[in-house]
């Protein structure tokens, strides 16, 4: 959900969040009242919508996890050695 708020071409809000991660409205809502509390992501009341921003700490931890994925699928799965019957 960090990577998806790295788009600032877009206005995010908790349900465009949820839609575009896969995930339900209730659990993106919890998810940003953590990363609120944590500091990674400050919010502004529009009426009964928040508009989402990543803080520079969001934005680092963002960088942090995509780099991760990267090495991750970026790793050569070896095939197991077929056992000898």
């Amino acid at each position: 959900m960090l990577s998806a708020l790295t788009d600032h071409e877009r206005e995010w809000h908790i349900t465009d969040l949820a839609r575009e991660s896969g995930v339900t409205y209730v659990h993106t809502s919890k998810f940003v009242k953590r990363c609120e509390e944590s500091g990674m992501i400050e919010s502004e009341r529009h009426g009964r919508v928040k508009k989402l921003v990543l803080t520079e700490k969001g934005e680092e931890i963002a960088r942090s996890v995509a780099s991760i994925l990267e090495k991750i699928n970026s790793v050569e799965v070896k095939s197991a050695p077929r056992a000898q019957k």
